[in-house]
């Protein structure tokens, strides 16, 4: 987790950055790139988000460009609860921190995806073997920002409380800043919450998204972490709700069963959730960072 503390200078570089990636002229080092009105802050600041965390990973090593990365430049099997908590605590500090850590969480993501780099060891579906991977690829680097940005929403939908077609959109907006400071150039980036779904929608549907077996291997590390057993119990309830929070199209390319009545069971926590949620104290509910962040 990034240190708090000061917020740090930021280089003249940085600070253009952050006006790029805003659309803004005056940044404030001191203070967050968002604010409790915004819709990102509104859906990213509730801890049943961190449901969709598996999802999110398992849609990302879909990819085999995106497996082999993780696979051969991480401890991803080993720890890959340690890899999912450091990547989704850089994405909230990005969201909630001041413009200083925020920049300083994407100098570390950068710093990571530096030494990340390689080709395929092996044919899967489309892709041939030798064919090069680099975490900076702009169209890699669309794909796993984009399966987090189409995960919080889904989640905040199912288990909080229904968004307007308004605040997707504005939601989908605000999701650009974080797109552009992690380097993604906007003439990739889709321009309307239509066209991002289509880009999604597309990507499942194709075979861009082949799941071979280096991405066998790393989705059950996710859904069965190597735990000692009595830690290893929660997530079996988490492994429920990836595999149900998956599209159909992913699930069946991952062979992971889910019943009909597994599906009612799922709508019938989610319809619980929405009930509850409002009643629990912040303390609980809400992310650390959120509770933490400075002001706006």
């Amino acid at each position: 987790m990034l240190a708090a503390g000061p917020a740090a200078v930021l280089s003249v570089e940085d600070m253009d950055r952050l006006r790029a990636a805003c659309r803004r002229t005056v940044i404030d080092p001191r203070r967050g790139l968002f604010g409790p009105e915004s819709v990102v802050w509104r859906v990213n600041r509730e801890a049943v988000a961190l449901l969709g965390g598996g999802r999110a990973l398992l849609l990302q090593v879909a990819h085999p460009l995106v497996a082999a990365a993780v696979a051969a430049h991480s401890r991803f099997r080993a720890e890959p609860l340690v890899r999912l908590r450091r990547t989704l605590d850089l994405m909230l500090t990005i969201v909630f921190a001041d413009a200083a850590h925020a920049m300083a969480a994407v100098h570390e993501i950068e710093g990571v995806h530096a030494r990340v780099n390689g080709v395929l060891d092996a044919d899967v579906g489309p892709w041939r073997r030798g064919t090069p991977y680099d975490a900076n690829d702009p169209t890699l680097l669309l794909w796993v920002h984009a399966t987090l940005v189409d995960t919080a929403p889904l989640v905040y939908r199912r288990f909080v409380a229904p968004l307007s077609l308004e605040d997707r959109a504005t939601y989908y907006e605000e999701s650009k800043v974080g797109a552009r400071l992690l380097g993604i150039p906007d003439a990739l980036i889709p321009p309307t919450p239509r066209a991002f779904e289509d880009y999604v929608e597309a990507m499942i549907r194709d075979d861009v998204l082949t799941v071979g077996e280096t991405a066998r291997d790393l989705a059950a590390s996710i859904l069965r972490p190597p735990l000692p057993l009595p830690l290893g119990e929660p997530f079996r309830v988490a492994r429920f709700f990836t595999v149900g929070l998956l599209p159909p199209a992913l699930r069946e390319r991952y062979g992971l069963t889910w019943t009909a009545r597994q599906e009612w069971l799922l709508d019938a926590l989610a319809a619980c959730a929405r009930r509850t949620l409002p009643l629990v104290p912040e303390c609980l509910r809400l992310l650390p960072h959120a509770r933490r962040s400075p002001p706006p």
